[in-house]
């Protein structure tokens, strides 16, 4: 292993610049103009993993192709197989105003690689593209047979990769899939992500009169559906904080003491986390920490709110509708069908006769856990530690990644969250950024996660 840390440090230099070269395609997959960058930049991923030995391939799907890398030509079953997954597509950049360089002109400052996708996620995955070079120039055995999949869809649901993995389902079975898609909380706390919340989307709309109405002649006479709406939404949250909707909490696994004590183990000041946030204080659930909060229970968000007039200036008029959209995260074991439709029924309750109420329900993910004592997960930590020289520390995450929910149920398998990503990343945002200590450290802990990996797979 000591050959393969020299290879990567002695090569960082070409492959910051290759990784940059990868970061100009404006690969975004929700932007029909961008299909020609989505098919140029699938293409050019494909070739770099020819370039590098590897089995590669470019799989159409109905939207955007998966990208498919190998390690091995012919398969030994006598070695294990693990997936590596990843993301070519990124988020738009907008609003470019607030870019201090273009998005897709990757800029370095510092330790620091501007750009969009540089975090989320193509620096990540390229990572462990970079470890299996080096393995294959220091003449060092993989104890094990990776294969990688890479999808252009990820940032807009990942609508075909369940289709994707039924259809491969034969060729992808393996023991656990390895995805770099997460975040840690500094250099110094590498972090095996053991939870991931779920989601379960909803639009509502509140309609009253059949058009907007003089607010000065009709107005006291016909219920505002501005008003209504607000109130009912209001109502959907109690002064502790918690969802206010009967059986929310039901099916809620509480988190225990051990997991308590680990996420105290995350850096975090609550002044700190305000500035950074740009909030005179903090609120949330009464009785836990901010980072229980914001990873490990569930919540209930307005993610937009709009009615009536919005040019500028006033006009006086009472709206003839209101909508808003919501999102509510979710923990083990609730689920997302059942959740929206408790939130519909608690609406429907509240909802005045004088108005009418449409709740449509979007998109669902359930939640995620999977054993943070498991063989395989201390394999990863032990990984994590020998990468960034550092002791690892266990997270929840937050956010939601519903393919490894689509990863247990087709394949069978658990997914390891080795995330690289720093809170500062600005991921989704203007500044996407990738530190390249990070990089390196990727790079190092997926070199070693394979020989830690292959043995406790094989002792199953």
């Amino acid at each position: 292993m000591e050959a393969v840390f020299k290879y990567l440090a002695r090569e960082q230099t070409r492959f910051v610049r290759e990784l940059e070269e990868y970061l100009r395609f404006p690969s975004v997959s929700a932007q029909q103009a961008h299909r020609r960058d989505m098919h140029a930049c699938s293409h050019w991923l494909a070739q770099h993993c020819r370039q590098l030995g590897l089995a590669s391939e470019v799989v159409a799907t109905p939207g955007h192709p998966v990208v498919i890398a190998r390690t091995w030509r012919g398969r030994r079953p006598a070695k294990p197989h693990f997936l590596v997954y990843g993301h070519y597509d990124v988020q738009p950049p907008d609003p470019l105003e607030l870019w201090d360089s273009p998005p897709f002109a990757p800029r370095r400052v510092g330790k620091y690689l501007y750009a969009r996708g540089s975090s989320d996620n193509k620096g990540q995955h390229f990572a462990h593209l970079k470890a299996i070079e080096a393995c294959r120039k220091t003449g060092t055995e993989l104890p094990c047979d990776l294969t990688f999949v890479i999808e252009g869809e990820e940032e807009v649901g990942s609508a075909n990769l369940a289709g994707f993995l039924e259809a491969h389902r034969a060729s992808l079975r393996c023991r656990a899939v390895v995805i770099s898609d997460t975040g840690i909380p500094d250099l110094a706390h590498p972090a095996l992500t053991y939870a991931l919340r779920g989601i379960a989307a909803l639009e509502v709309e509140v309609r009253g009169p059949s058009r907007d109405l003089h607010s000065g002649i009709y107005g006291g006479s016909v219920e505002n559906p501005a008003l209504a709406l607000c109130a009912m939404l209001a109502a959907l949250r109690d002064r502790r904080g918690r969802v206010a909707i009967p059986g929310f909490y039901d099916d809620v696994v509480p988190l225990t003491p051990h997991e308590r004590r680990e996420l105290r183990k995350i850096p975090h000041d609550d002044r700190r986390y305000a500035r950074f946030l740009g909030v005179p204080a903090l609120s949330g659930e009464a009785g836990f920490t901010a980072t229980e909060r914001r990873t490990a229970r569930p919540t209930l968000e307005i993610n937009g709110l709009t009615s009536g007039y919005q040019g500028e200036g006033s006009k006086t008029i009472v709206p003839a509708w209101a909508r808003a959209k919501l999102t509510l995260r979710l923990v083990p074991n609730q689920k997302p069908q059942r959740v929206a439709r408790l939130v519909t029924t608690q609406l429907r309750r509240l909802c005045p006769s004088t108005v009418r109420l449409r709740v449509t329900a979007g998109h669902g993910a359930e939640p995620y856990v999977v054993s943070p004592t498991g063989p395989l997960a201390q394999a990863a930590l032990r990984a994590l530690h020998a990468g960034f020289q550092a002791s690892p520390i266990l997270l929840r995450e937050g956010g939601s990644i519903p393919i490894v929910s689509d990863f247990r149920r087709i394949l069978g398998v658990d997914s390891l969250l080795l995330g690289l990503a720093l809170p500062d990343a600005n991921a989704h945002s203007p500044n996407e950024s990738f530190h390249l200590d990070a990089f390196a450290a990727g790079m190092r802990t997926s070199a070693r996660l394979w020989a830690e990996l292959a043995p406790v797979a094989s002792a199953r």
